[in-house]
């Protein structure tokens, strides 16, 4: 028997940017405030669910169980089991396309998706040779043979290695590479900016609705996205200095995200059980698809796996993109939403009416945590879809790094 698998709600923190805000909150602290969100919501402390699943990309050492590790500091019944999922930013959609498809076959009836990503903690590595130097030195059974384990050891050795977020396989960070991909498909300075100001206006315009109000809990005195500039101006937006690219650079800080740190969670349940519950039974998850892009060679573009995926999930579900209602595309940088949109034409998909796009503002107004922007996404995307009405549909797409991407369709129950 195939069951289905709904959206009852979500919570989040409030996005704040990197180093300001939550700059001594760690990843597990941010995931657990947005758990403990939920479960005050929803009623659910000292009660146990199926199974928590959820991740971060920018892991310690210390996080090899994250998500477990934030279930026990949570007001959840310790009997909550937990996961760690990983696939980059779209960490936090694969978490609910995973307990969705638990809960469809059976195997779970309640669960709780979603990622966290603090910036601000990301982790210092050190040098390689300083590596072997220490785990020579932990071997060693004598203090001779550990201070003989660090005589290999030069200066140069000792100088930490600051974090960045390269590409292995090609050295490039994501806006130089999201810069090669604005260039191929000639997407326009004034095109980017203007996506950027659309959603500062729309993220701004639904904060002040209140349509926040039952999707974000406030924490350490932050009740606002802090990325979010309800003022900026496309005059404003035009005045700033391009930052990836060379020669015809088109990519600022206006029309790119900042490293922010936040968590975000999604309660997904069986139907029958939620209506058991009185919950809201906001949206059905109907179908995902994941894919991957050629990147490494040039061939493809880092960042449009899902200009893949979607035309795989739509062909499977017998749809187009005129039967649906809403599209979120996540907002990585302001090109590689308007790169997709190019795509998607060239490809034959067909048009996105760029009316539906992204209502509520997206990660370029928000912020993007890596792992928590699908958990923000499904969240938002199943409460709106719920006020439009029963069969109104959503389109999610996440680009993530190593030229992946997952999409998603939700329909209002």
């Amino acid at each position: 028997m195939t069951h289905t698998a709904v959206v009852v709600g979500g919570n989040r923190t409030p996005f704040a940017k990197a180093g300001t805000k939550f700059a001594d909150a760690s990843a597990q602290d941010l995931l657990t405030a947005a758990i403990d969100g939920l479960v005050a919501r929803f009623g659910l402390a000292g009660a146990k669910v199926d199974e928590v699943v959820a991740g971060a990309v920018l892991k310690h050492t210390r996080d090899f169980n994250l998500t477990r590790e934030a279930v026990l500091g949570s007001a959840l019944s310790p009997n909550s089991p937990a996961c760690d999922l990983q696939q980059a930013c779209a960490t936090g959609l694969e978490a609910v396309i995973y307990t969705s498809n638990k809960i469809r076959l059976g195997q779970a009836k309640v669960a709780i998706a979603g990622g966290t990503d603090s910036a601000s903690d990301a982790p210092v590595v050190v040098t390689e040779g300083l590596r072997r130097a220490m785990l020579k030195a932990n071997r060693a059974r004598s203090l001779p043979e550990r201070l003989k384990a660090f005589a290999a050891v030069r200066p140069a050795d000792l100088m930490p290695v600051p974090p960045a977020v390269v590409e292995p396989r090609t050295g490039l960070s994501m806006g130089e590479s999201q810069a090669l991909t604005t260039k191929r498909w000639e997407i326009s300075r004034e095109d980017q900016d203007q996506l950027s100001y659309d959603s500062h206006q729309n993220l701004a315009r639904a904060w002040d609705e209140g349509f926040f109000d039952d999707l974000v809990t406030g924490y350490r005195g932050v009740a606002r996205d802090t990325v979010l500039r309800p003022d900026t101006t496309l005059e404003k937006l035009a005045s700033l200095k391009t930052v990836f690219g060379r020669e015809g650079a088109t990519m600022t800080a206006g029309n790119s995200t900042a490293l922010t740190d936040g968590a975000a969670v999604v309660l997904v349940a069986e139907e029958s059980v939620a209506r058991e519950r009185n919950w809201p039974v906001l949206a059905k998850v109907v179908d995902a698809q994941v894919a991957a892009t050629d990147y490494v060679t040039g061939n493809e573009d880092l960042l449009l796996a899902p200009a893949r995926a979607i035309p795989e999930l739509l062909e499977r579900n017998q749809l187009t993109l005129d039967d649906f209602e809403l599209f979120e595309f996540h907002e990585a940088f302001a090109s590689t939403v308007l790169a997709t949109l190019k795509a998607l034409e060239q490809n034959g998909t067909g048009t996105v009416d760029r009316s539906k796009l992204n209502v509520d503002g997206s990660s370029l107004a928000a912020g993007h945590p890596f792992a928590a922007t699908g958990g923000r996404i499904v969240a938002s995307l199943a409460k709106r879809l719920g006020q439009r009405g029963p069969g109104k549909k959503g389109l999610i797409s996440i680009c993530a790094a190593g030229g992946q991407g997952a999409v998603m369709i939700l329909e209002a129950m």
